[in-house]
């Protein structure tokens, strides 16, 4: 027991001893100028206290490590100097109006006050990258850049908005830090939120209809501020947010004239006083070819150019017949039958007027060029489809213009943005899904041999999808020539044998393609844009006509921007307005006089545009892949008796089979 204590007596005096010493080391390096004191061992206090029992018994969670704060280190001749941390300010650029702005911004109702989350991260990115001064108050009052923004904001309905939707705060002298920097924060939300309706418009043309896409960037809002920051003129910089083209500068200068009661707004066509109608014997058919006297009355009644008493049914009354009769949506066969007379002696003659109320047709119109591109392009091609117009533009000037034949109001062409790229002669048409889904195949349920009659070849691919196409040749449903733009609804610019239709005045009878009246001319005018050392002319054109489809390629694309301009200023300075034919007038008033205006520029999804989407089979159940069409043994008869029967072998309803592609008295098996 003697020699144990001995032992443990030992070992705690060495263990001392060592503690001592390595104490002393440290203490002689910092008491070097005290010799007397450099001699006495101290101990480190740079060491970690000693655990305790209150460490023992709650020791820390496992995953989350107790953090141990140490003592500084103190600064050896070794050890390098620390970097004297960055002083955080306590104030904001802005003073106490910045500290409160800060607040708000950094707080839990800037949701709510904002309730943009895109612009929520531009304000933010914005103010704190000046330190969260004011960009409206200076020195605790509203200055010169708040009050020019303000006064443009309160007229803004000159630039077809409303004022309303831009809530200007009062900014009242004397007013608390806190209301300032609240004022500051709604006036640069209603900068922001006329920013982007001015650039895109305040109703997403998602709203108005799925045939409608364009490429909409609004503007980003941290840029939108810095360029409010950086200008002496915060009224211009926000009105430089509106569409640059003259046209809608047409448009602001004639809402303003009616505003004021200085502009009398006539449509293009007014009605005239009624004249005795020319009453049309009824007879016999009259045909092409044949004379008889009711002829006379025929060429008073429709008004047919040239001798009004010439008795012969000749081209040209023929072509007024169809015009007529497609207008009166009869059978278009171009004779005088019993149907076509009745409706000659009991229908007038149409007149175009305009269907809203001038400032209203006005201002949707506007909105609508807040949706094309702001730079069209040079050249460019610009569609009108309730004017029934084309016109090719260059250097800011109209180069050439014509008229076109556009969609029905049920299958409307479309509004949209593309690029042509290239001209086909001797085009093949190859008849888009939904025309051979809905028209074709119910029509192959009566008359097997129907399309071999009107020139249409029907395959089928291996994977079951079903084709129809029209070879090239004059009877082609689009001409002779075809101008491509790709675009999402698979509708093009063409000629058409039906050159009677271009007589009409109102002229929406397609399936949405756009039927150029001089075609040959048409592609003669972009051809000497595009590739002018070819020469191209419409004679040149007119030889490359054949059996085989002739691509020319464009160097550079041209824009073509499909419209709907109801309102427009034409070239003498009048204001133009037209028949609303497709209701986009009417749906987008509705929106704007209804709640929904308080969320119109967020966009909705809409069902996806299935007319593109193949027609497919059961595969083999025609003739096999590729297959001609063939009303013989085999395939064929399975494939038509599927057809007729259904797949369930349920008869399908009989329908009447037209006889031609461009020629019954629904418009169906017409071309896009």
């Amino acid at each position: 027991m003697v020699k144990s204590r001995r032992f443990n007596s030992l070992l705690a005096s060495t263990a001392v001893a060592v503690a001592l010493a390595v104490s002393s080391h440290a203490g002689l390096a910092q008491q070097a100028d005290k010799p007397a004191e450099a001699s006495i061992p101290m101990p480190d206090t740079t060491l970690p206290p000693p655990l305790t029992l209150k460490d023992i018994e709650k020791p820390a969670p496992l995953g989350k490590p107790t953090p141990v704060v140490k003592d500084e280190p103190q600064q050896t001749a070794t050890t390098p100097a620390a970097e004297p941390a960055k002083a955080v300010p306590t104030a904001t650029a802005g003073g106490e109006v910045g500290d409160k702005l800060r607040e708000l911004i950094t707080g839990k109702q800037f949701d709510r006050l904002v309730p943009r989350k895109a612009d929520r991260a531009g304000i933010e990115a914005y103010y704190s990258g000046r330190n969260y001064a004011p960009l409206w108050v200076t020195n605790t009052a509203i200055n010169d850049r708040a009050k020019s923004a303000s006064a443009y904001l309160a007229q803004v309905d000159t630039v077809g908005l409303d004022p309303n939707d831009y809530p200007l705060p009062r900014f009242n002298s004397g007013s608390s830090p806190d209301a300032l920097a609240e004022d500051e924060l709604k006036l640069t939300l209603s900068a922001l939120t006329f920013a982007r309706h001015a650039e895109i418009g305040r109703i997403h043309y998602t709203r108005v209809g799925s045939d409608i896409q364009y490429d909409l960037v609004p503007p980003e809002p941290a840029s939108v501020l810095a360029q409010l920051a950086e200008s002496s003129d915060a009224g211009n910089v926000l009105d430089s947010y509106n569409p640059p083209q003259p046209e809608f500068k047409a448009l602001k200068d004639k809402l303003a004239e009616l505003r004021k009661g200085t502009l009398d707004a006539n449509p293009k066509t007014e009605a005239k006083p009624d004249k005795p109608r020319v009453h049309v014997p009824d007879g016999k058919i009259l045909r092409p070819g044949m004379k008889d006297a009711r002829v006379v009355a025929l060429r008073k009644r429709l008004d047919i150019a040239g001798d009004k008493d010439n008795p012969l049914y000749d081209d040209a009354v023929r072509d007024a017949v169809k015009t007529f009769q497609t207008e009166s949506e009869l059978e278009v066969d171009g004779n005088l039958g019993p149907n076509t007379t009745r409706a000659l002696n009991g229908e007038q003659k149409e007149v175009r007027r305009p269907s809203h109320n001038p400032i209203d047709t006005i201002l949707v119109n506007m909105e609508r060029w807040r949706w094309l591109p702001r730079d069209l392009g040079n050249p460019h091609v610009t569609v009108n489809v309730p004017d029934y117009t084309l016109t090719l533009y260059n250097d800011g000037k109209v180069y050439w213009h014509t008229r076109i034949v556009v969609g029905k109001p049920n299958l409307a062409t479309p509004m949209v943005s593309a690029e042509m790229k290239f001209i086909t002669v001797n085009p093949t048409w190859n008849v888009p899904p939904s025309i051979i889904e809905k028209e074709y195949l119910p029509a192959l349920e009566q008359d097997p041999q129907a399309l071999e009659r009107i020139g249409l070849k029907l395959t089928q691919e291996a994977d079951g999808t079903i084709r129809i196409s029209q070879p090239p040749g004059a009877g082609n449903a689009l001409g002779r020539i075809r101008f491509n733009f790709p675009n999402k609804f698979l509708v093009y610019q063409h000629d058409t044998p039906d050159k009677y239709l271009f007589a009409r005045e109102k002229r929406a009878y397609s399936h949405g393609c756009m039927r150029v009246q001089n075609p040959l001319t048409y592609g003669e005018k972009l051809l000497s844009l595009v590739l002018p050392k070819e020469r191209y002319t419409e004679a040149k054109l007119e030889s490359m006509f054949g059996s085989s489809e002739i691509n020319i390629n464009f160097p550079k694309v041209i824009p073509v921007h499909l419209t709907y301009q109801t309102a427009f200023v034409d070239d003498a300075g009048k204001l133009q307005l037209r028949e609303d034919v497709y209701g986009r007038d009417a749906k987008m008033l509705a929106i704007i006089k209804s709640s929904e205006r308080k969320v119109a520029d967020i966009g909705v999804e809409r069902a996806p545009n299935t007319s593109s989407k193949p027609v497919r089979m059961p595969v083999g159940a025609y003739g096999g892949p590729s297959g001609g069409y063939s009303n013989g043994g085999g395939g064929g008869n399975h494939f038509f008796d599927w057809l007729f029967t259904g797949p369930q072998g349920r008869p399908y309803p009989p329908r009447a089979v037209p006889t031609s592609p461009r020629s019954n008295e629904r418009g169906r098996f017409s071309s896009r």
